[in-house]
């Protein structure tokens, strides 16, 4: 296994142990300070290393949030797709997709609290490598919810398209909303009203031949 090693410090850690050390170390830098505020100064004096171990594995600032902006992006998207596959009854999905969103916003049940930040609150927008990264999550997760709203609804696509944004958009900043609140809510709660309210919305559609019926709490 290969190794790297921090001379200042005689400290020895596999490759990707020391990757995974730098890219935390670098989230919390950034989470802090922002993109453009953040030094490679302060993610190796963070992580407890000399500037060379740090661009042995990160050419740059840039490749270090490109890097946790992957992390971060696939983590949101399996938690949406999840959400949706392990149920074939409408308002679980709902509530599902909207528990999806305020766990990856809240960061409680991770110990990584202001990740979500990175992707939803970026100071980077303008970067084109960042925006596509970004634009793709959006992009993804709102095709997920589409393709069940439009299985279940028989609406055209441009249709179940708009909802499904009305759908992520709505949990992605209520959620922020809620935990720059201070959690004014218990989590549970604040999901369960968004749900109401959604379910409410788009139980009016009425299901095709075919999709499953709705739940009896509908």
């Amino acid at each position: 296994m290969t190794e790297t090693m921090d001379t200042s410090r005689g400290a020895r850690l596999p490759r990707s142990a020391r990757r995974k050390q730098l890219l935390a170390a670098a989230q919390e830098v950034f989470v802090t300070n922002g993109y453009h505020a953040a030094a490679m100064d302060d993610i190796a004096i963070r992580a407890g290393v000399s500037k060379p171990v740090l661009y042995q594995h990160f050419p740059g600032k840039l490749e270090l949030y490109l890097a946790l902006l992957d992390t971060h992006a696939e983590d949101v998207l399996e938690r949406v797709r999840q959400a949706l596959a392990e149920t074939e009854d409408n308002r679980v999905r709902v509530h599902n997709v909207l528990t999806a969103y305020f766990d990856f916003v809240d960061g409680a049940d991770r110990g990584d609290e202001g990740a979500f930040r990175l992707i939803f609150e970026s100071d980077l927008g303008n970067e084109p490598a960042v925006r596509e990264r970004v634009d793709r999550v959006a992009r993804i997760t709102m095709q997920a919810v589409a393709d069940t709203v439009a299985a279940d609804t028989g609406l055209g696509r441009p249709q179940a398209e708009l909802l499904s944004v009305a759908l992520t958009g709505a949990a992605q900043i209520t959620a922020t909303w809620w935990l720059d609140a201070n959690r004014p809510i218990p989590k549970a709660e604040a999901v369960h009203l968004l749900e109401t309210l959604q379910w409410r919305g788009i139980s009016f559609f009425p299901l095709q031949a075919g999709a499953p019926a709705p739940s009896a709490n509908g």
